[in-house]
């Protein structure tokens, strides 16, 4: 959303009309659910993935007849095998789009757009609504009041990281991106850290040496730090949302970390390093309190078992473990958000 949105205000100065396609229903399967959004202008699909294949190819024909004539609109797509709609898919399901034209001339979608990503930015939790009819959308606060736009005054809101369609809106969650904390700077958090800007985290980098912590080894990095390792609550605050990864440049520091963050809930816990490392740190661990329960809930050796050797192919390891265990909690949470992986339906 964040991408789409700059993408908008970029589009709107140069004052290029756009149609923001969005999947507003799933039914069974198909490539993406509930809230993924496409962005097209006149020259096609600017940004953004609606799952591919027919059903986009489809939406950005559709969408350019609509930009040509300035119309918001709908379609249904079916994607099952010899039926009256078959459009060549079948992943055995069906969904429905919105096409929402936004005018350039019109000064509400650039005030819009620039408060959604303000509040994306400050991790503000929110909605967006789209209406139906394709008349201007409203930006919801976290308690579904209205802060600009328009929506209806008995608007529902879906439950907790949920998407919800009635006959006159969709509604949608502002992604409050969870955060990945990374202790060392080396090869392997370069390589992990667009990694995992690109699947949905914000990342914080700490190292304790100052050649390691610098910002322009990390772009994609909201926040990085140089501090010492034994004093970690001096520079961060952590909690049960956070994802840590550990990769510092020696045993003493993995354990200096691990035994400071094992004393609270975090959502996950991974650390590199060989199985007879893990062994010693595990039992320094122990010697210093740390409960069994705790060390159990460590992802050691990090990363899925791809035999992984390179900084770029250990940082695709270690985020499909972490794209693997935050799915498990979004379904252990109940989120109706929480869709099984298409490609293994």
């Amino acid at each position: 959303m964040n991408a789409i949105f700059s993408k908008i205000i970029y589009e709107l100065e140069k004052h290029h009309d756009l149609v923001l396609v969005t999947i507003v229903s799933k039914d069974g399967s198909s490539p993406r659910g509930a809230g993924s959004q496409m962005l097209t202008g006149e020259s096609g699909r600017l940004l953004g993935t609606i799952g591919g294949g027919a059903v986009e190819l489809r939406s950005e024909e559709i969408a350019l007849e609509l930009l040509k004539n300035r119309q918001s609109g709908d379609h249904y797509f079916c994607l099952r095998q010899n039926t009256g709609e078959d459009i060549g898919m079948v992943c055995g399901g069906e969904v429905s789009v919105q096409f929402q034209f936004i005018d350039s001339s019109d000064p509400k979608w650039m005030e819009l757009s620039a408060k959604l990503l303000s509040m994306l930015s400050a991790h503000q939790p929110g909605w967006l609504l789209l209406n139906m009819d394709g008349s201007f959308p409203a930006l919801l606060d976290e308690e579904g009041k209205r802060i600009l736009g328009t929506c209806p005054e008995d608007t529902a809101l879906p439950p907790k990281d949920g998407c919800l369609k009635t006959e006159e809106y969709f509604i949608m969650p502002l992604p409050v991106m969870d955060r990945a904390v990374i202790f060392g700077g080396g090869h392997c958090a370069q390589a992990l850290v667009p990694v995992l800007s690109r699947i949905g985290f914000r990342i914080t980098v700490m190292d304790n040496r100052p050649e390691l912590s610098a910002k322009e080894l990390f772009p994609e990095a909201e926040e990085v730090i140089c501090g010492d390792y034994m004093r970690i609550a001096d520079y961060i605050s952590l909690g049960p949302s956070d994802y840590v990864v550990i990769m510092t440049n020696g045993h003493s520091h993995d354990l200096a970390v691990q035994e400071q963050v094992l004393r609270q809930p975090l959502a996950y816990v991974g650390v590199i390093g060989s199985r007879r490392k893990i062994a010693f740190v595990n039992g320094k661990l122990r010697e210093s309190g740390i409960s069994e329960e705790a060390i159990a809930r460590v992802h050691s050796p990090i990363g899925t078992a791809i035999k992984a050797v390179t900084p770029e192919e250990i940082a695709i390891s270690i985020a499909g473990e972490m794209i693997y265990e935050r799915a498990l909690l979004r379904v252990a949470s109940g989120a109706p958000s929480a869709q099984g992986c298409p490609m293994h339906e």
